[in-house]
């Protein structure tokens, strides 16, 4: 079968070793018993690291934001949103579909949030309105960009829900990535929020799952919801052991794939005519654009798949890359080659 660098996101990579053979010699319960110790382990193990009460192993990113809604609103109140936030624009319409929330979108300029527009959004019960019930936010921000939010402005948000009443929960699913970038733990990162995801399957690299963690009411409330929506899970300790070895191994190698991604978009930045701007490169997403060339996304895209790379469509003139576990220095200088390739031969 071809080898392809597959640069999409960093949920295509592959298992390491290690996780495998975790999985191979997990001990099982019944989780929903609450009798499976591989399961409790990377649970408690994952509220450690972020300095909160409890933590729930769940399905996805998707599941563990979805549960936390469900958990945190009652129907017809409304959600304060990121306009380009994986909650609002990439979970199928769930906060509508499964909470009956409603939603007040901000722009989150380079990963930013404007406190005072934020504060103007908030709403109390009146006869006519609904209630603002919470504030999701999101670190590293914007799918397609992988902004750091400062902690500073973190802080400032919950600050001011804190003084609304409202509770914070942190879509984290690239938390890790964020915290290794900005050289802050993630347990700083997260001490102010309510509630926090982060995901196992992105840049630590695991094949299954995602964390949600709070305080232990939170997650009594939160493990209700799960098994609501069909997420109880039996002998599940297979799964959740790949975590375990992702928390103990995988860090190291986001510092890796950030520097990755810095010599991808610098080497593509002096491609003539190719707009990459190396500036929005905080982590490990990497975004161009051919709008300049005479050439379409799809042709240019068809054109580097033949050479063995894969890269995402994002917009009628613009592509993401993003590097990950799997993806070796060698793999990026073909990936600069191919494309210099592509756009000289137009």
């Amino acid at each position: 079968m071809k080898k392809f660098i597959d640069l999409r996101s960093d949920t295509v990579t592959q298992p390491s070793q290690e996780m495998r053979d975790a999985m191979y010699k997990a001990v099982v319960g019944d989780d929903i018993m609450g009798e499976d110790p591989t399961v409790r382990q990377l649970e408690i193990m994952s509220a450690d690291i972020l300095g909160k009460e409890d933590a729930l192993f769940v399905t996805s990113g998707t599941m563990g934001n979805q549960i936390a809604v469900m958990a945190l609103t009652n129907r017809g109140e409304e959600v304060i949103v990121g306009d380009t936030s994986h909650i609002y624009s990439l979970e199928v319409g769930a906060l509508a579909a499964l909470s009956q929330v409603q939603t007040r979108s901000i722009e989150v300029p380079h990963g930013v949030y404007d406190i005072k527009k934020m504060e103007e959004l908030i709403q109390v019960r009146g006869i006519q309105n609904a209630r603002t019930s919470l504030i999701c936010i999101e670190n590293t921000n914007n799918l397609n960009a992988g902004f750091i939010v400062p902690l500073d402005n973190i802080n400032a948000v919950c600050d001011l829900a804190k003084k609304n009443c409202i509770p914070v929960h942190l879509d984290g699913a690239r938390i890790f990535n964020a915290a290794v970038a900005s050289k802050t733990s993630v347990k700083e990162i997260v001490k102010n929020v309510d509630t926090v995801m982060f995901a196992l399957t992105k840049g630590l690299a695991a094949p299954f799952g995602a964390i949600l963690a709070g305080n232990k009411d939170f997650i009594a409330k939160a493990r209700w919801m799960k098994q609501r929506i069909g997420g109880g899970y039996r002998q599940a300790g297979f799964l959740a052991a790949p975590g375990i070895v992702a928390l103990n191994t995988m860090l190291p190698q986001l510092e890796i794939d950030h520097k990755h991604a810095q010599i991808l978009g610098n080497g593509l930045s002096k491609i003539n005519r190719l707009k990459v701007e190396t500036s929005r490169i905080h982590t490990n997403i990497i975004t161009g654009s051919v709008e300049e060339l005479p050439i379409s996304i799809d042709n240019f895209l068809e054109k580097l798949l033949q050479k063995g790379i894969k890269a995402k469509k994002i917009s009628r003139t613009s592509f993401r890359m993003i590097t990950h576990y799997g993806v070796e220095e060698k793999d990026i200088h073909e990936v600069i080659r191919a494309v210099e390739d592509i756009i000289d031969r137009l």
